[in-house]
Formats: C-alpha cells, structure tokens, sequence
C-alpha cells in the first residue's frame, strides 16, 4: 500500500490549507434534518488531529444526487451546523465549492479553523470528473486528504483528478481504518467465514458473491433478493419481489457454490402480506406456501432461528443487507434477531451498507461489531477487486 496516511507521515500541517475529502453523504429526515449522524462522527478523529496540528482545514463532501444544480433540500448546511455543534467552535460555511469568493474565504482562514464547502454535487463538473472543475477545488488547498471511503469507488472530481493536481497527498484515519478491515475479510479472514447478504437486488451484489465464494463457507441470503435465487430454484414465491433478468445469474451462483462446497443458505419461512404497507397484516407461511397476492417481507422464525444458531461457529461475518423492510415493526424481527445474533459473537465482524448501518443504531448495536463501515458500496466493490478510482489517485497498489 502506498497510500501516505496523516497519522503516519512526519509533515507540519501548521498553516497549511489542507483539503480534506469526507463523506458526508447523511441520510436526511422529511423534514430535512438528519436521521443518521454516523458519518459525521466517523470524520471526527481526522479532523480533529488536522485541527490540533494548526492547519486550515478546507471540508469537502456531496450530498445526495442534486443532478448538477444547486438544490436547497440537499444543502450541507444542516451537516456544518450539527458538526459545529460537534466540535463546539465556530466554523465557516461557504454557500458555494468554488469560486473567488470561496478561494479568499479559504486564504483567510485561521491556523486550527474550519471552512466547510457547499455540496460538490450542485456543479456538474463533479460527477463528471472534470478537470477544470478540479482545477477551481485546487485553488483552495494545499494539501489534499481523502478520508472518505464511502466515495472511493466513485470517478469523480473530488476522489479522481483533484488529488492528482496535488504535490502531496494523504489519507485520513478513517480511509485507514476501513482499508483495514476489508482487507483482512478479503485477503485473510479467519476461518470459518460467513457472508450474509440482504436488501432488494441481486444485481447489487453479483460481483461481490462471485468473490465470496472463493473465500467464504457460507452465504445466508435474506431480503428480497433472496426471492430471485428462489424462484431460480422453481419455487412459487407469490407476488414477492424478483428480478427476473438475473434468474440465470442466481442459478450460476447457486451451481457454482456447489462445486466450490460453499453452502448457501436461503429462507425456509417467511413474512408475507398481500400489500406493501407498514399496516398490511402479516402472517408467517413456509417456503412456497405464497398465495398469488402475497409478498415476502421479512424472513420467518425458523430461518432466523437457522441463520442465528450458526452464527456462533464463525471467525469471520461479512454483512451487508437487511433480511426484511426492518423499518416496519411486523417485518422487522428477521433483522434484529440476526443482529443480535452477530453482535454476541466472538467474530471478527464487518457490517456495511447505508440500511445495516441504521438497523445497528436503531438496535443500538453498532459498537458490539468490529468494524462498522461507512461505505457500503465502496465496500462491495473493493471486495470484488475493483480497482476504486479514489484509492488509485492516492497511490493504492492493487
């Protein structure tokens, strides 16, 4: 690994202007504020040595997907409020990520002091990995640091051209941190290993099983997704959610796990109601006793009971996806129980994924797991072997 790391590098940041890449990408309640402030703690130990060392610290970071314009709904505001609240110092919002205006806000920063960016994604110029865009961040800083794991994975400006304009470029605590763990879950988990994968898509996570299943003993699948290697298998799963153009994937994987004596595991009951309501009345049913109007939306209590009794006999547990609509009561339980589960474990655990995540504070479960990441797609993707974009601009040898 090449990558510079801040904590590890003899450099005097004292009077540096040093751009710090975060993600900060909060999930946002109806009423625009914030449901999650994970990822705002998470920022917290880079920035506050950043701040100790006498540097300027320039924030960075997008929110949501404006789609290139300027929306207030998916300002940052919200986020530089709760993190000044955090840090209990003042700190300086720019209504904008670039201009003269901003670049003369940034040269008169204070040594120790914060200027925080507005969302890069209200330029297009971002997403897009534009130069000249990455031009105008680089008139901000001198120093560049990613610390955000979460937008590794993505080609875009702020992780890809930005810090290849830089003479000297880091990485954060947290970019540290979560390199580490999924490094060891790729390359060197303790044996025996389990996967559990959940959520809607089978297609989210294609690339990540065909990796599982070189190294992993186990993959137990909930959520909706597991209805696809269901009816891949030719079973009736009623009305439940399928994507019927990855059936023939599902069928691959499910022949290739037996040939690699990987053991999937997929629900045996069920939570189903006929309607995607927090209020339809649930029922529990056995595998393919589906009615034609009925859904799968949670797994039922002999698969939890099956999924959490092997828990124990792992070294390693890889998560990512709930079993079920866990923000529903009546379709939560699935869940939870597997959390539980993993949380008394003596495994090295690694739980990714923006709904894992908010099942694990909801439980308040989050600091019972070994690493709680704040990327999950980022996280997919390196366990793919994909080689993230973000990581390559820093240094990071594949």
């Amino acid at each position: 690994m090449a990558i510079k790391w801040i904590d590890e590098l003899e450099f005097d940041f004292s009077g540096k202007r040093v751009f710090c890449r975060f993600d900060l990408n909060v999930p946002l309640n109806e009423d625009g504020s914030i449901a999650d402030e994970s990822r705002i703690m998470a920022i917290l130990p880079t920035l506050s040595l950043l701040m100790k060392a006498g540097a300027k610290v320039v924030i960075a970071s997008h929110l949501g997907r404006p789609k290139g314009k300027p929306r207030a709904k998916l300002s940052l505001k919200v986020v530089a409020i709760r993190l000044q609240e955090l840090l209990k110092k003042d700190l300086i919002f720019a209504e904008d990520c670039v201009g003269d205006g901003v670049a003369l806000l940034s040269l008169n920063l204070a040594n120790g002091s914060v200027l925080m960016l507005e969302n890069l994604r209200f330029h297009s110029g971002e997403e897009k990995n534009d130069a000249d865009f990455a031009k105008s961040l680089l008139r901000l800083a001198d120093v560049y640091v990613n610390d955000a794991f979460g937008a590794v994975h993505r080609g875009h400006a702020s992780v890809c051209a930005l810090p290849k304009l830089f003479k000297v470029t880091m990485g954060g605590l947290l970019l540290k941190k979560e390199l580490n763990a999924f490094k060891k879950v790729k390359n060197n988990p303790e044996q025996p290993f389990v996967a559990i994968l959940g959520g809607a898509k089978v297609s989210d996570k294609i690339g990540v099983i065909g990796q599982l299943l070189q190294k992993a003993n186990k993959i137990i699948i909930g959520g909706a997704m597991a209805y696809t290697f269901l009816k891949a298998q030719g079973e009736n799963i009623g009305a439940s959610r399928v994507e019927e153009d990855k059936i023939t994937i599902a069928n691959s994987i499910l022949r290739k796990a037996k040939e690699k004596s990987v053991k999937i595991v997929l629900p045996i009951d069920h939570v189903v109601a006929a309607d995607f309501n927090e209020k339809a009345k649930a029922k529990v049913i056995d595998s393919g006793q589906f009615a034609k109007d009925e859904m799968g939306l949670d797994i039922g209590p002999k698969s939890c009971e099956e999924f959490a009794k092997a828990i124990p006999a792992f070294g390693t547990i890889f998560w990512n996806g709930p079993m079920g609509v866990y923000e529903w009561e009546a379709f939560s339980k699935g869940t939870f129980l597997l959390m539980r589960a993993i949380a008394r474990s003596r495994a090295y655990s690694v739980v990714g994924g923006g709904d894992s995540i908010a099942a694990l504070n909801k439980g308040k479960m989050a600091s019972e797991i070994s690493h709680v990441s704040t990327g999950g797609g980022a996280g997919l993707e390196f366990l793919e072997g994909a080689k993230c974009p973000g990581l390559l601009a820093l240094g990071y040898e594949f």
